[in-house]
């Protein structure tokens, strides 16, 4: 889980990619870097924590150039705490090029032999990401040994690249020079949107973004998402080429963009994320309606911050009172970066005061985002019993996660996940719950269907166990719980 921005335009972009960043920090808190293009001069800095821990005033004055790309980072893979490992990465040759890279690749082994061993590169970290930017300049490298580059070139390099790689990734990237580059993983896993600004002088500045709200944030226009497999030119003067890489794209989103990733303010695939976690809460009410017809609830609240459109459309739904049950501190830890997901969520759960008097004596609906490792639901149930609460029914707006995540979204290996091999009894007596409610997979491609009908297919691995790629089996997974990087 990480979040990119690439921009192209005609003035000094530094201050432009750093809150354009801010856009995405939601996407990652654990490390972030930014690098700009001067022509021929390259400019970088990265380092550990947020943004603005890891970029200056100082730093921005340094980092000239019309075009930059930038990244914000929770680790999927490699280490979390080597500011090494930080995006963007760096080669000279065969040009000058910079890459950052959302997503996972589960191919990392074979290709960092292929790197190494073939195409004669060195790399430094255990990041897929310094891989994957080795290989990119292979290609480069093969394509144009005997000639210049051009965009016909670079389109054929991410062709070939594209048959290298397996995993989900959408990548930025700056070749010097030239300018940026941003393509898509051929099942469309990994999300990457395009936005464009027209200047007073006509000339059209570009952005591409792992999410459309930092580009409205800023000024520019959301254009597209980039299609699966599509690779997208922009130069150094604003024209834009694009070409598909790819013999058989298909588009098949992520689905916990949707549920928990993206922020409410962002549009993936023309599905706004705000109403589609409406749409969700519409559904889990019906599922509680079915499955629970006389189900006594005095009040539904939600687990902030994430739930809270799920919650009040459940509410609205079911026609039970929503109320806000949870004081949470914004304060709290405010200058502390965080790790990992575990270390974000108790940080979150130590700024959260329960509101007695909307829990005394009540049957409470709790409803949030998603049920992960558990741990998170057992201590907000218990600061709700502890509130006074009678009954406490909890409802989780995603379905079971009983599988391993392994495209670039920051979750437990399956033998750590509550829902693993557990019914629901047992998933309710493991967090205290009186009645646990999880929303159906077919509802919640439903809820997303409502809005964009052509939205046929999704990776939904984490819940159903399908691994797209088709290049994922136990001894894999295996491998992933007893702690080897692939």
């Amino acid at each position: 889980m990480c979040g990119i921005v690439g921009v192209v335009a005609n003035y000094p972009i530094s201050q432009l990619l750093y809150n354009s960043l801010n856009g995405v920090q939601h996407r990652g808190q654990q490390a972030a870097g930014m690098a700009t293009m001067d022509g021929n001069l390259m400019h970088l800095k990265k380092g550990l924590g947020l943004i603005r821990q890891s970029i200056s005033s100082y730093d921005l004055s340094y980092l000239k150039g019309s075009a930059g790309i930038g990244h914000v980072r929770f680790p999927t893979a490699g280490s979390a705490d080597d500011p090494e490992q930080a995006h963007p990465f760096y080669v000279n040759s065969p040009f000058g090029i910079m890459l950052a890279h959302n997503g996972n690749l589960t191919n990392t082994i074979k290709l960092r032999n292929e790197v190494l061993n073939t195409n004669h590169r060195h790399v430094r970290t255990t990041s897929d990401s310094e891989v994957l930017t080795n290989a990119f300049a292979a290609e480069l490298q093969r394509l144009t040994a005997e000639s210049d580059l051009s965009n016909a070139k670079i389109f054929s390099a991410i062709e070939c690249l594209n048959q290298r790689l397996s995993g989900g990734y959408a990548v930025v990237s700056l070749i010097a020079n030239h300018g940026l580059i941003g393509f898509r993983d051929p099942f469309g896993i990994r999300p990457l949107v395009l936005g464009k600004k027209t200047a007073s002088d006509g000339f059209n500045s570009y952005m591409l973004a792992s999410e459309s709200c930092t580009l409205t944030s800023n000024g520019f226009e959301l254009i597209r998402d980039v299609l699966p497999g599509e690779a997208i030119i922009i130069s150094l003067t604003g024209e834009l080429s694009s070409q598909i890489c790819h013999a058989n794209p298909s588009l098949n989103l992520c689905i916990f963009e949707y549920v928990y990733l993206a922020r409410p303010d962002s549009i993936m695939e023309q599905v706004p994320i705000q109403s589609a976690r409406r749409q969700m809460g519409k559904y889990l009410a019906k599922t509680i309606q079915k499955s629970h017809p006389n189900l006594a609830v005095d009040v539904v609240i939600a687990v902030p911050d994430l739930a809270r459109t799920v919650a009040i459309a459940t509410a609205d739904e079911l026609g039970k009172p929503y109320h806000e049950g949870f004081v949470k501190n914004h304060l709290m830890n405010n200058d502390d970066y965080t790790q990992n997901t575990a270390q974000s969520q108790a940080a979150t759960l130590s700024s959260l005061s329960p509101i007695n008097l909307e829990f005394k004596d009540k049957n409470v609906l709790l409803v949030d985002i998603s049920v992960v490792r558990g741990n998170n639901s057992r201590e907000i149930i218990s600061m709700v019993r502890a509130a006074g609460a009678k009954k406490v029914y909890f409802a989780s707006a995603a379905p079971k996660i009983q599988y391993s995540s392994v495209y670039g979204v920051d979750m437990p290996v399956y033998t750590q996940l509550i829902a693993h091999n557990r019914n629901d009894q047992q998933i309710a007596e493991k967090i205290g719950a009186d009645l646990i409610i999880y929303q159906t997979l077919a509802d919640l491609k439903q809820a997303l269907r409502d809005i964009n009908p052509e939205l046929h297919n999704f990776e939904a691995s984490c819940f159903d166990g399908y691994y797209i790629t088709q290049d994922i089996d136990e001894n894999y997974l295996q491998s992933l719980a007893n702690g080897v990087n692939h």
